[in-house]
């Protein structure tokens, strides 16, 4: 089996509020960032290609970060099939794809890819980006995997597994090799440092089965070898490249966020959580900013304060 990252954002940040603040704020410092970036991962068993998500819809522009920032996933690299294609593969190699949840950064180019079975919770399958011909709902019905509750097994060593909270059909992939366990997650975390220090980031949409989740993230983690591979930090693919099996008692050193290069801000504002534009031109020219205080996302109903300037 082989494991690799799909490289697509990079040099970004999260404020420490963003990734720890779900259940509070006590004792969280407004100045502390941690690094961001944006990949999703390949699993190659030798007789299949699986994808774990498709990144961001191609077309979607950077976003232009300001002191109002939670989470700038960085400057895009390359778009999806690109990055997919510096690792070797065409999209008709691709035979499966596992959706960890319905936001638009894991499923923004799945249209790339119609002759792949995508799998994803039938709660998610509900969603407006899961609306493929292709797409199976999966409703985990392989009974326990550890002491995950739901599992579903995609392929020998590979199982997808619910782990609900951030949305309500998020889901988590582990695969096993050599010994080790795999865990390929969305946004269970936002950054490493949140599972070492046990916290929340504040976006979900079931604050009671996002705990559940991490709790049993944790406490799997605490029992099996696991390299810990993450979305939104280059952790992710440091984890993978090291194979650092996660120690939950010795958290390793965050490094500095690097230089934010941005460009210049075009007036469209992009959701940090869902991918969606608002762009003034499709809405009479109302700038971002007119909108009323209580404007949400019309695609995730996240507040105006999740949108990042593009």
């Amino acid at each position: 089996m082989k494991i690799n990252a799909v490289k697509l954002y990079e040099n970004g940040f999260m404020t420490q509020a963003f990734a720890f603040g779900g259940e509070g704020m006590d004792g969280i410092d407004p100045a502390v960032k941690y690094r961001s970036s944006l990949q999703n991962y390949v699993i190659d068993t030798g007789s299949e290609v699986i994808l774990v998500d498709t990144g961001m819809p191609a077309e979607v522009p950077d976003a232009v970060p300001d002191e109002k920032t939670a989470i700038y996933m960085g400057n895009k690299v390359k778009s999806y099939v690109d990055a997919l294609a510096d690792l070797g593969y065409k999209p008709e190699q691709v035979t499966k794809i596992l959706i960890t949840h319905k936001h638009a950064d894991h499923t923004g180019e799945l249209r790339a890819f119609p002759s792949a079975a995508v799998y994803a919770s039938r709660e998610d399958c509900k969603a407006a980006e899961l609306q493929y011909p292709n797409v199976i709902p999966v409703d985990f019905t392989d009974g326990p995997y550890a002491n995950f509750e739901k599992s579903q097994k995609i392929a020998d060593g590979v199982w997808f597994i619910e782990a609900k909270g951030h949305t309500t059909g998020n889901s988590i992939v582990i695969a096993e090799d050599d010994g080790l366990y795999y865990m390929l997650h969305g946004d269970v975390t936002y950054t490493d440092e949140a599972l070492y220090a046990n916290k929340l980031s504040v976006v979900f949409e079931d604050i009671a089965a996002a705990r559940k989740t991490l709790d049993a993230v944790r406490e799997f983690i605490g029992s099996h070898p696991t390299v810990y591979l993450s979305t939104h930090t280059p952790l992710g693919y440091e984890n993978l490249e090291a194979k650092a099996v996660v120690d939950l008692n010795d958290p390793p050193q965050s490094l500095p966020v690097g230089e934010i290069k941005a460009k210049e801000a075009s007036g469209k504002y992009i959701c940090s959580v869902c991918g969606y534009v608002y762009d003034p031109a499709e809405h009479d020219g109302v700038a971002f900013a007119e909108l009323p205080d209580d404007w949400k996302c019309p695609r995730c109903r996240q507040d105006k304060d999740k949108f990042n300037q593009a």
